[in-house]
């Protein structure tokens, strides 16, 4: 949920980023001007592929940067802590729910739409599921509309 813009992540997923932005800052930068560099004394840059590839690099990484700058201003870190001992399914909070059709168990936690991973488990408070399940209490039944039609998880605990 971006409430007012600002972006929703576990404190986990703000380091993780953090460190990506410095490595970048400080590492990747200095390696993509030495290519730069290097490429250059090679001679006649309109023919260089080298050059080409680095300054390509170049660009890509500072867009990059300034994605994570924007990323990062503005940004609510969510106290997994707290959500985990409460009753109520909140951003932050790993549920296990049943598929009531297929009975069929699953667990998510419940992220900012930023760290959606649904093979690593992790489903955006923005998503149809996702929205269904916060603020809901264990034992309680949420419907979501799919594509397929009405899809209904009983949500049967907190972890």
């Amino acid at each position: 949920m971006e409430e007012n813009n600002k972006t929703v992540l576990t404190a986990e997923s703000y380091k993780a980023l953090e460190d990506e932005l410095e490595f970048l800052k400080s590492t990747k930068r200095k390696e993509i001007a030495e290519a730069i560099k290097e490429a250059r004394a090679q001679g006649d840059l309109s023919e260089n592929a080298e050059y080409q590839a680095a300054k390509d690099e170049q660009r890509k990484m500072e867009g990059r940067i300034e994605e994570l700058e924007k990323l990062l201003t503005n940004v609510e870190i969510i106290d997994e802590n707290e959500a985990e001992t409460k009753d109520v399914v909140r951003l932050g909070s790993k549920v296990r729910v049943l598929d009531v059709e297929f009975k069929e168990e699953m667990e998510y936690r419940i992220v900012g739409s930023n760290e959606a991973n649904t093979d690593a488990g992790k489903i955006s408070n923005e998503s149809p599921l996702g929205k269904a399940l916060i603020g809901s209490k264990v034992g309680k039944t949420v419907s979501v509309n799919a594509p397929a039609g009405v899809i209904k998880y009983k949500i049967l605990k907190l972890l």
